[in-house]
């Protein structure tokens, strides 16, 4: 309950006057409604808004004592105060405005009337709404004059995002009907659209630099990051449509294998602890090596004052990519792209034996390449070499089943026998098994017509370097160990881009413009950074769950109205939060949030009110 003042202008010279009542709020068919509990008048004998509304609190502690049967522990010391919420607290009473127990705290109910409706998820909309609140996003917004129900929006969808990644059109739908989001983020649920979340991801993504900027320095304070060491990457994803007028879509190199759909690139720096850093939207066609050019004065923007080691895939490193990192002031660490046939061990180190995540045995030592001043380190997996033993004897059998058929067709009657066509198929054959068909030498003799008369062919004896590669790098450390830690850091932005993709549902792209298509990654991308804000902080505590399990625990917690008819014939209709299961409280402990956006809220609907009003519907705003 709360004080509410009525202006009624009096007298000839339209003076306008406060006449108060004491109001409690409930909802009605989504729609935030007042009922008055009982008229204070102008209160002329209480000096300021203070004494009055000390006199509404009193009230209402008198209200909550009577239902509770406990003692009250708030007395007013004003004396006038105390009096006239004494004179008001009876005339409530007197005409059973609210749920008021007369004798005793235990009332009568017709069990038969008690029924359960509206039932919510709430757990993970909570969870959410409270890393957001860590995140300190608001803050933001609001510098940059973003009106609080637009803040509220904008919480929706992103909570929305990271919870239930689907398309506007069906998050609008699942907030409607199956998800307490508005009721934890304040957001009128009768305002929720398709239209109204695509117009939000576009605000958002109009201060994109703002945002990255800001979580990545709370980030950094929060958890006392310092960036020493930063991942590089990129992924793309792909368009379902033509696509016609994009200029960012485009034909390239697909990561899912959907070389029949238009692409777009999404460039990624991330910490080693999964924190974004920066990102970059880029078209579909371009080529892993030529990305960073694009995106590194905006990373020296944002160096920190400590040099930084930036951790490359091989794809992107390049001769022009490294040079371009030392001439920017970074250190790099990578697998080296060349030079597993120029090498010799440093005979002066020792091998040194880790194991990788998954316990297996690695092999590091330092080797001698000339003319370079960086370090080159070999790795040898035993594992490794299993595998490419096994896809190399497998590529083998292709290829020669692949020749045995180019072979077969120059004894059919309409076969390909002219040379042309012959080397042509031969050239597809290997563009097809590229790995392995350069280990293999192929003759086609033929008569004076050009006619190949018969295909030969032999595997060359090369050793072949199956499980090894070379890791390269600026660091001088003779510490192979640190090296080999340092690079596989580079795992984390692979699980980046991996929930992105799997779990906040990145792939594909339905929307038809490029500036949608921007704003649905960077919707994305906000999505991410609540997610790891959780799973960074449960991981330091022993939680290691992936994030959809982490989504299916807190879904166990729901939202749920209950109503039910007294003995004095009063709806007492009830919202209340359920308890969290173990592991969902469990989850609260380690992140010391609150298990619950409220515990139990209650409206008293007359019985005179109820014949007005569908009480199946009727919610209590939390805002009362």
């Amino acid at each position: 309950m709360y004080l509410k003042a009525i202006y009624k202008q009096e007298g000839e010279n339209k003076f306008r006057t406060a006449y108060y009542r004491l109001v409690e709020s409930y909802r009605h068919n989504n729609t935030v409604k007042h009922s008055t509990i009982v008229h204070l008048g102008k209160l002329d004998e209480l000096p300021d808004i203070e004494h009055k509304k000390e006199l509404a609190k009193r009230i209402d502690d008198l209200v909550r004592t009577s239902r509770t049967g406990m003692q009250s522990l708030f007395v007013s010391n004003k004396e006038l105060v105390e009096q006239l919420a004494q004179k008001y607290f009876n005339e409530i009473k007197d005409n059973n405005k609210i749920d008021i127990s007369l004798d005793s705290p235990i009332q009568a109910v017709d069990l038969g009337s008690v029924a359960n409706k509206d039932v919510r998820e709430v757990g993970i909309e909570w969870l959410c709404k409270q890393a957001l609140d860590q995140l300190k996003l608001h803050e933001l917004l609001q510098a940059n004059e973003w009106t609080a129900e637009k803040i509220k929006l904008a919480y929706t969808h992103i909570i929305s995002k990271a919870s239930k990644p689907a398309s506007e059109l069906k998050t609008s739908k699942w907030v409607k009907e199956n998800s307490a989001v508005c009721e934890v983020t304040g957001y009128p649920i009768t305002k929720i659209t398709k239209d109204k979340l695509y117009g939000i991801s576009k605000d958002l993504y109009v201060i994109k630099d703002k945002i990255e900027q800001h979580l990545s320095t709370t980030t950094n304070e929060l958890f006392d990051l310092q960036d020493r060491i930063i991942l590089y990457d990129l992924t793309n994803t792909y368009f379902e449509g033509s696509m016609r007028k994009s200029k960012l879509a485009k034909f390239g190199r697909s990561k899912e294998k959907r070389n029949d759909a238009k692409l777009i690139v999404l460039a990624a720096v991330v910490n080693v602890e999964g924190f974004l850093k920066y990102s970059e939207i880029f078209e579909g066609n371009l080529s892993d090596s030529k990305s960073l050019e694009k995106i590194i004065d905006k990373l020296s923007k944002k160096q920190a004052a400590e040099k930084q080691i930036v951790v490359l895939d091989a794809g992107i490193a390049s001769e022009d990519n490294l040079m371009l990192l030392k001439e920017k002031g970074y250190d790099y660490m990578c697998v080296s792209r060349s030079g597993l046939r120029k090498y010799e061990i440093d005979t002066t180190t020792k091998e040194v034996e880790v194991k990788d995540n998954k316990g297996q045995s690695i092999k590091l030592q330092k080797v001698k390449i000339p003319q370079t001043t960086d370090t080159f380190i070999e790795v040898k997996s035993e594992n490794k070499a299993l595998k490419e033993s096994g896809m190399n004897s497998s590529f083998a059998q292709k290829f020669e089943q692949g020749l045995e058929e180019i072979k077969t067709a120059l004894t059919k009657k309409r076969g390909t026998k002219k040379i042309e066509k012959v080397w042509e198929r031969i050239g597809r054959l290997k563009q097809k098994y590229p790995s392995i068909s350069k280990y293999y030498t192929i003759e086609t003799p033929t008569n004076i017509n050009n006619i190949v008369s018969d295909i030969k062919y032999k595997q060359i004896e090369i050793e072949k370097k199956e499980g090894i590669y070379l890791l390269r790098t600026t660091l001088n450390t003779n510490d192979e160990k640190t090296h080999w830690a340092i690079y596989n850091t580079i795992r984390e932005i692979e699980a980046t881009f991996r929930i992105l993709k799997t779990d906040l549902d990145l792939r594909p792209i339905y929307h038809k413009t490029d500036l949608a298509s921007k704003a649905h990654l960077h919707l994305g991308l906000l999505g991410y950074w609540l997610v790891n804000t959780v799973r960074h902080q449960l991981k330091q505590k022993g939680i290691n769950n992936n994030w959809q399990e982490i989504v299916r625990i807190m879904n166990t917690q729901k939202t749920v109205t209950t109503t039910m008819v007294n003995q004095y014939d009063q709806t007492i209709i009830i919202r209340q939060c359920s308890e969290p299961i173990a592991d969902a409280n469990a989850i609260y402990k380690a992140l010391n949030y609150q298990i619950k956006p409220f515990s139990q809220l209650k409206v008293v609907v007359p019985p005179d009110k109820i014949k007005k009003i569908d009480a199946h519907i009727l919610i209590p705003f939390r805002g009362g």
